[in-house]
């Protein structure tokens, strides 16, 4: 079903890394999303009222926070499909993270409300009636959902959009809520006690509460700057050093300006003895091939190396290797030597990852003292970084 939509209704539907192919992907789970849910509210809130259940009622109405979720998703796929213009050099893709935390946030809403009905019909129980129709519209409910999260789920992983992803796992959420209140109709005509109704309408809330709670995080996220994916930093770094004569890559940033909207900086190191226009040709080559196969905006640092002096290659090695004995998740870069009369200065960076818990000034007091057993004219000056690449290793 889900090769069939898209085969109608999106154009070029292979061509998955064009922006227009990723909107109009977008605006077809959005609007897929509204009419199932709006089916499903208009069964529910029928089945609930004319039998007197909060819990479908609450289901219902909990399909109805998913269909304005759709439409709030459509918005943001429209909104962020703008281009950059003369206040937003960048794009407008981060609306699609907007509409993830309003969708989120209207989710918390209706959690609260139905946890207040919820409740209310647990101090003051009233008689459910029972039948074939609630029933068939439950089961009805739980097939439907659980092919929309599917259908979410698929759209989702190829397009990249976490948004989508998220609402494949509301919707699978709501298979497991719509089954919890079908349990109760049938408990409720078992038992006879018409509290199992509310106290399931109280747990239904309670679900979509926490799950509400979790996609506000989720999509919290990115506005504030999470780190990059780790397999696409390895990717990055992996590919600029395929390069020849490329000797590490360090200071790895990427800024993510909503999906397809990413900028990234780094630096690389190179042999100081190569010709700076090679080097700037080799620099305009990477950043090239970076844009083309990533879709991102790279652009690099170019930190030249002295590799005719044997003290430094000797020295880098001996560093590295201290260095992962004192913490593998340690990195060094920029390591260099400047010579001088009575003593020689040795500098180098060394990068801490984000939220580093270590002894910071035990990690230096042994790279000093390690600089200068090896000679005892080095004096070791060292820069300290933190890594905002996460997954960044030095090479």
């Amino acid at each position: 079903m889900t090769q069939l939509l898209t085969r109608l209704f999106v154009k070029n539907h292979q061509d998955l890394k064009k922006p227009a192919v990723r909107t109009a992907y977008g605006n077809l789970a959005s609007l897929v999303g509204v009419v199932c849910n709006l089916i499903l509210v208009v069964g529910k809130l029928a089945a609930g009222s004319l039998f007197g259940s909060i819990a479908i009622v609450a289901d219902g109405i909990n399909n109805l926070s998913d269909a304005s979720s759709s439409l709030v998703s459509l918005a943001g796929f429209r909104l962020a499909a703008k281009g950059p213009d003369e206040k937003h050099p960048y794009g407008h893709a981060r609306y699609e993270y907007l509409a993830g935390l309003a969708v989120s946030t209207m989710i918390m809403a209706i959690g609260l409300s139905l946890l207040k009905d919820s409740a209310l019909k647990v101090l003051r129980p009233e008689p459910v009636g029972f039948s074939v129709l609630s029933v068939g519209v439950l089961l009805f409910s739980i097939c439907l959902k659980f092919w929309m999260s599917r259908f979410n789920r698929q759209i989702g992983e190829a397009i990249g959009s976490d948004t989508l992803i998220a609402t494949a796992a509301d919707s699978r959420n709501d298979v497991i809520t719509t089954a919890a209140v079908l349990a109760s109709t049938v408990l409720c005509k078992i038992t006879g006690l018409d509290i199992i109704d509310g106290l399931m309408g109280v747990g239904v809330a309670v679900f979509i509460l926490w799950s509400g709670w979790g996609l506000v995080m989720d999509t919290l996220s990115p506005l504030l700057g999470e780190s990059p994916d780790p397999e696409l930093v390895e990717r990055i770094e992996r590919k600029v050093l395929s390069y020849p004569g490329v000797l590490g890559v360090h200071d790895l940033m990427v800024h993510d300006y909503g999906p397809g909207q990413q900028f990234a900086s780094l630096h690389i190191e190179f042999p100081a003895e190569v010709d700076p226009l090679d080097a700037h040709d080799l620099i305009d080559n990477i950043e090239r091939d970076v844009r083309r196969d990533e879709k991102i905006l790279l652009t690099i640092h170019y930190d030249p190396i002295v590799t005719s002096d044997a003290r430094v290659g000797v020295l880098r090695v001996r560093l590295n290797e201290k260095i992962r004995q004192i913490d593998p998740a340690l990195s060094i870069h920029d390591l260099r030597i400047v010579p001088g009369t009575t003593h020689s200065n040795v500098l180098f960076d060394l990068v801490l990852p984000a939220g580093y818990t270590g002894d910071r000034a035990e990690v230096l007091r042994q790279l000093r003292e390690f600089v200068t057993q090896q000679d005892e004219h080095y004096i070791c000056v060292i820069k300290v970084e933190q890594s905002y690449a996460s997954a960044h290793r030095e090479k």
